[in-house]
């Protein structure tokens, strides 16, 4: 029996790292505040972490999107694998060439092309979907900005969030 409703359990979750970040927050300004000598240095130093904290937790509590979709992401070794109801595959983190977010599928889904290999289309609501954040990232020159504002645009057409670079000889 849980005292607390569904829906506020579910955006605790959702924003736990911005939540957590700002009680590291309040901890340094309550120890730069309180204290005398070193430990004011000490507490602004951790209010600082703090504050970055609060910015990737916010970031990463954008990019999730709920986990009631289809399939189940896994994100293992360099490697995506999807586990879907109809189909599912592995992508390779070295091997991906493009990543797309198409809006036009119900839920909307991620579109990971790799040379040779059909596309990977994985929900943004499938369970453990938020660990792509970290492997997106963990891509050459990624834009994080970028991919959430794709994620919470309006467009209805596919919109490329990451190009591999192009490979240049001088």
């Amino acid at each position: 029996m849980s005292f607390v409703r569904p829906e506020i359990a579910h955006g605790l979750r959702r924003w736990r790292e911005a939540l957590f970040g700002a009680g590291v927050l309040l901890v340094g300004l309550w120890w730069s505040l309180a204290m005398l000598g070193p430990l004011t240095w000490i507490g602004w130093l951790i209010a600082a972490v703090g504050g970055g904290l609060i910015v990737a937790g916010i970031q990463r509590g954008r990019f999730r999107q709920g986990r009631d979709g289809p399939g189940v992401v896994r994100v293992d070794e360099g490697q995506i694998a999807y586990f879907g109801p109809w189909d599912g595959g592995v992508a390779a983190l070295s091997e991906i060439v493009e990543v797309t977010l198409d809006r036009r599928a119900r839920p909307a889904c991620w579109r990971i092309r790799q040379p040779g290999r059909p596309d990977l289309e994985i929900p943004v609501n499938a369970e453990g979907a938020e660990a792509l954040f970290d492997a997106f990232g963990a891509l050459p020159s990624f834009d994080t900005r970028a991919m959430l504002a794709a994620l919470h645009g309006v467009e209805r057409y596919p919109v490329t969030v990451w190009e591999k670079p192009a490979l240049r000889l001088h």
